[in-house]
């Protein structure tokens, strides 16, 4: 009898074991799948603070030019001048290749290149995959018009990112 209640305990010693072991995979399952939706939760937000600012930049940079063709003067290279409020995340001017002083989520403009660029926070959602995850917009008139130029065909989310 006595062997027969070590089995039995046995059994339900293991039986409690797989039972905690499949709700701790269950949480940890849990943890996870909600870290991801958090992460791609942070990295859409980058995104769309990224093309709030491209945007203002390029609509301060049309203005721009419409007054400087009004009072025939010269526009300023750097689009963040332009700006009535500059950015809480801008790094000033900086050479591309100064770009790892400033800490990811910041923007910059090179007036050697006449280029805005902004490191990236989340890069694992931005493709191609960039040196320094940087991405960089050339200042520069098309078919007449002020804007800011991709160097590279960045994808972001699987997105292009004009």
């Amino acid at each position: 009898m006595h062997e027969r209640y070590n089995l039995l305990s046995a059994l339900l010693r293991s039986r409690r074991v797989i039972e905690w072991s499949i709700i701790a995979a269950v949480l940890i399952s849990l943890v996870w799948a909600l870290e991801h939706e958090a992460r791609t939760l942070r990295g859409q937000g980058e995104k769309v603070a990224v093309r709030s600012t491209l945007n203002a930049l390029r609509a301060s940079l049309v203005i721009d030019q419409l007054l400087s063709q009004v009072r025939h003067t010269s526009a300023p290279k750097n689009p963040f001048t332009l700006l009535q409020e500059l950015p809480p995340n801008y790094g000033g001017e900086l050479a591309m290749r100064n770009i790892y002083s400033v800490p990811p989520g910041s923007w910059v403009f090179d007036p050697e290149c006449g280029c805005v660029g902004y490191r990236v926070l989340y890069p694992q959602w931005l493709e191609p995959t960039q040196e320094a995850d940087t991405l960089w917009f050339r200042v520069a008139t098309r078919a007449g018009d002020a804007s800011l130029l991709p160097l590279a065909e960045y994808r972001w989310f699987g997105q292009p990112l004009p």
